[in-house]
């Protein structure tokens, strides 16, 4: 199969099983947006969104997390993974947001990734679903799902499987497809036993084909 004729079957499949797809993660407003998602870094968002509202209720702007401290943040996200880099990242990037963006969360990828704790999928996740931007993020789910699927080919970094899914993707479709692609990772194809036997994609998945197929 054709690498274009798979997007399509895959776009098809989705705009009609998954026609609102957007993400987990609660928040009122892009600052909201933004602590969440780098608190999500190799965290579960059910687990992000026990602690938010905690962090909310006590820096509901980003003026209120500039004037904390590391250890008061780290109080607050104790449970989540790497507190002690995460609470360092969120008062640093509070005060950044400040002293160089006049408290505003800036919408471009380039200027996003000088925050602390920002990486590019971060910065792709705010620019994709704040302001609507062609972006991609790929995180675990999407790198693993887009090469299950046979999205991706020969993908070796998070990168390069950024730069095929924006190739192939529809321009207006990529703050979805980013988010059909986390969702169906989460649900469905998951890591260690992917639901080859519920999953719609199965008809026309590389995976499925090649390790569930030819086995029978």
């Amino acid at each position: 199969m054709l690498k274009k004729e798979r997007y399509n079957k895959v776009i098809d499949y989705f705009q009609e099983h998954m026609p609102v797809a957007e993400t987990e993660l609660h928040y009122t407003n892009p600052y909201e947006l933004l602590v969440a998602v780098i608190l999500s870094a190799q965290c579960t968002d059910k687990r992000v969104n026990l602690l938010t509202p905690a962090i909310f209720e006590r820096y509901p702007k980003p003026e209120d997390m500039a004037l904390a401290t590391p250890e008061e943040i780290f109080e607050l996200i104790r449970s989540c993974s790497y507190p002690n880099n995460k609470s360092k990242h969120l008062v640093g990037m509070a005060q950044m947001l400040i002293e160089d963006f006049k408290g505003v969360v800036p919408d471009d990828i380039k200027e996003l990734q000088k925050l602390p704790g920002v990486g590019r999928k971060t910065a792709n996740v705010i620019a994709s679903v704040v302001y609507e931007k062609p972006a991609m993020a790929v995180d675990t789910h999407v790198f693993r799902v887009a090469a299950r699927i046979g999205l991706t080919t020969n993908s070796k970094t998070p990168l390069d499987t950024e730069k095929q899914l924006v190739k192939y993707f529809p321009e207006e479709l990529l703050p979805i497809a980013h988010h059909w692609l986390i969702l169906h990772g989460r649900y469905v194809c998951i890591a260690r036993k992917p639901k080859c036997t519920r999953c719609g994609l199965k008809a026309f998945c590389r995976y499925y084909e090649k390790e569930v197929y030819s086995e029978k």
